[in-house]
């Protein structure tokens, strides 16, 4: 059974993190890159959570080995005689053995896993997935100018923190009581560390305090619903918000699709820029070119293009973002109101306003009948 366990749970956590992908992700429209990256950071992730009680276990079995082995039982083996039948028995009391968890992991397979897992989620954490977040935000239309706006916005980003930590070792440094120990590997897992549990107390903080108190307020149907309305209110006035953000960078782009004829050469941009906008806006800008005598002279310039390209991708993005959690919070109200409309039902069935969605599943739909609801 030695490493079955640690395959068992590679092989469940992969399937865990590819189902969850599937769930909140649409896999046939993302980039396959963008995929992968997801698929590893949250795999890492689980790898973590799951691995650790094997680590434990068999920790915990090497450290019983160990002692047993500098420190025997205090009860060393004696021999006991006793009379069965009128015939003399004697035995050898046995020491204490320690027991071979399930679980028991090979020698120096654990050293290496988490070697694996710590540098691949460092890469991942602070170059490849802000680089890749980076490049998909930037409105250069090409590759090479795409990748130089991600290096510029990381380097910037990162250099903030560099100069917050030079601030600190020279801090270090100066001070008479202390002594610096000049390992940049030490000082960079360190402070790479240091971030990362400042933000694991601070979300534990919230998280252990708010999470329970969710679920505990949860069986208070009328707390419940009426924090639902709340929602649904602030939710109403941040899609209004997107929408007419939405609606203004997309009269900025029907003015230079108007002013930038198609013999132009940033006309190849303009049509870039379209292709980000929704649907709708693309057959009214459509028709407003078509129908257009516009001599306008003042023409966009490559860089006001490109500032352009990124406020309608971070417009749209943050329209189709809204939109969702508004679907969102409808869908859980009207649920917590035919639940609300229920609880007087004589039959006590669970009626539903509006007929059970596709999106529910067919396991959903079997398991989760009227009588189960109520």
């Amino acid at each position: 059974m030695s490493g079955v366990a640690l395959g068992l749970v590679l092989a469940s956590v992969f399937f865990l993190a590819l189902a969850l992908l599937h769930r909140y992700g649409d896999l046939k429209k993302q980039q396959p890159m963008v995929l992968l990256g997801t698929l590893a950071s949250w795999y890492l992730c689980f790898l973590i959570i799951f691995v650790l009680p094997l680590d434990v276990s068999t920790t915990i079995y090497k450290q019983c080995l160990l002692d047993n082995t500098h420190h025997p039982s205090p009860v060393s083996p004696t021999r006991i005689s006793y009379m069965t039948e009128n015939v003399m028995v004697c035995v050898d009391s046995a020491p204490s053995v320690c027991e071979k968890p399930w679980s028991y992991i090979p020698e120096g397979v654990l050293p290496v896993f988490w070697r694996v897992v710590y540098w691949t989620s460092q890469f991942l954490t602070w170059l490849l997935l802000p680089f890749m977040q980076s490049y998909a935000r930037s409105g250069a239309f090409s590759l090479v100018g795409k990748v130089k706006a991600a290096i510029v916005e990381n380097a910037i980003y990162y250099g903030s923190y560099l100069l917050i930590f030079i601030f600190l070792v020279i801090y270090v440094v100066a001070h008479p009581k202390w002594r610096l120990t000049w390992s940049f590997q030490t000082i960079g897992i360190t402070a790479a560390n240091t971030w990362g549990l400042f933000l694991l107390v601070l979300l534990l903080g919230y998280g252990l305090v708010e999470i329970p108190r969710s679920y505990w307020l949860s069986s208070c149907h009328a707390h419940l619903l009426a924090k639902t309305y709340f929602k649904v209110a602030k939710m109403a006035s941040e899609k209004a918000s997107a929408e007419e953000n939405l609606a203004d960078v997309m009269e900025e782009v029907s003015v230079i699709n108007v002013s930038v004829k198609y013999n132009h050469s940033l006309r190849k941009c303009v049509d870039t820029i379209l292709t980000k906008c929704p649907i709708e806006y693309q057959q009214e800008m459509g028709n407003d070119a078509e129908h257009s005598c516009n001599d306008q002279t003042v023409l966009p310039t490559k860089r006001g293009l490109v500032q352009l390209h990124k406020k309608v991708i971070s417009a749209v993005q943050r329209c189709r973002q809204s939109r969702v959690q508004w679907f969102m919070l409808l869908e859980r109200i009207f649920h917590l109101e035919d639940a609300a409309k229920s609880r007087g039902n004589p039959m006590c069935h669970f009626v539903r306003s509006f007929a059970a969605t596709e999106r529910d599943g067919c396991i959903r739909r079997f398991l989760y009948t009227p009588k189960v609801g109520e």
